[in-house]
């Protein structure tokens, strides 16, 4: 089966393309080359995606079984993909995400009929505008569109809201005993999912002629507190966890980028119920607890003292919010 993804070198991707090799996908990989990342036995197809032309001299007469984009934001995104691929896929899967569904949740069991609103975060808005076009598409044209929603998906990196993301601070501040934050009292429930195990979902549905009209997510089943999720991450460096809270409308006041991270996602309570996945990909589960996945990313970065990179900006806004939140709470 001939893949195409346009990406495929980010974290994530990344994992589930070495995935998709290994499964013996005739596996191209279409992106601007930027990234220090070799997927053996892959093919490298180098063009920016924002000048169509080029593509489509790059793509020339090749045919694909699926293309999987994930990295179309925006609506024209969408359009670009559609003008690109009529005709020339069969199976089309656009990675979209679980922050698409309804904040504050009427209830915390997520399903994929669990409606589409997100009023906090522009990111989730344009995903659900995609997926609203991809929709017209296949109802309209029959484009062979199958929809994807992850949630928060890791490898390397720490799953975490406040921290850093592709940077190694969180751990640092751990090991050195200093304060981590934790968005309100840490007790909400949230579902972090290895990409190896997202890999083998979406793997799942490759070719699956059933699933196009259909969106999936695809997440571990594991549960956890997001003070647990801090606290095995502590436990897997050997120390012990100094864990702040503050309220996540304080942390959105002081730095207002976080307000669709946490208001728009984190901040609620959410468990997938992952049984549309595992009805069309049949054998479907996800292996990898976090106690097991976490220790996959820290020997990651124990393996390249390169990449212990520690962002002095991170650490900084980390103790300003700190700061302010002791004044603002002098008895706390």
């Amino acid at each position: 089966m001939k893949v195409l993804f346009l990406g495929g070198t980010g974290f994530i991707s990344s994992a589930v393309s070495r995935l998709a090799i290994a499964k013996g996908f005739d596996l191209y990989l279409l992106n601007r080359g930027l990234r220090d990342v070799e997927i053996a036995g892959s093919h490298r197809l180098v063009v920016d995606m924002q000048k169509p032309e080029e593509v489509r001299s790059v793509l020339k007469d090749l045919q694909f079984d699926v293309v999987v984009d994930w990295i179309a934001y925006a609506p024209e995104h969408i359009e670009r993909d559609l003008a690109l691929f009529r005709g020339r896929v069969k199976h089309y899967i656009f990675i979209s995400s679980a922050s698409a569904y309804q904040k504050p949740p009427a209830h915390y069991v997520i399903t994929e009929s669990t409606p589409l609103h997100n009023p906090f975060w522009s990111y989730s808005r344009d995903k659900i505008a995609c997926e609203d076009r991809l929709t017209r598409a296949y109802r309209e044209e029959g484009f062979p569109v199958t929809i994807v929603r992850p949630s928060l998906t890791y490898d390397p990196n720490f799953p975490i809201a406040i921290g850093g993301w592709g940077c190694y601070t969180l751990a640092d501040r751990l090991k050195r005993g200093r304060p981590i934050i934790v968005h309100g009292d840490g007790s909400s429930l949230w579902v972090v999912t290895h990409a190896e195990d997202f890999g083998r979902g979406l793997i799942g549905l490759f070719g699956n002629g059933q699933a196009l009209g259909h969106a999936f997510h695809i997440t571990s089943d594991e549960v956890l507190t997001w003070n647990q999720i801090y606290e095995t991450i502590a436990g897997a460096l050997g120390v012990q966890a100094n864990l702040v809270h503050i309220p996540s409308d304080f942390l959105a006041r002081m730095v207002p980028r976080m307000t669709g991270s946490l208001l728009g996602d984190k901040a609620w309570s959410v468990v997938f119920d992952n049984s549309k996945i595992k009805t069309f990909v049949l054998g479907f589960e996800a292996i990898i607890p976090f106690r097991e996945g976490i220790r996959r990313t820290l020997a990651w970065f124990d393996a390249d003292e390169r990449r212990r990179r520690v962002d002095e900006a991170v650490n900084k806004e980390m103790d300003d919010i700190l700061r302010a939140y002791a004044l603002a709470n002098p008895a706390g």
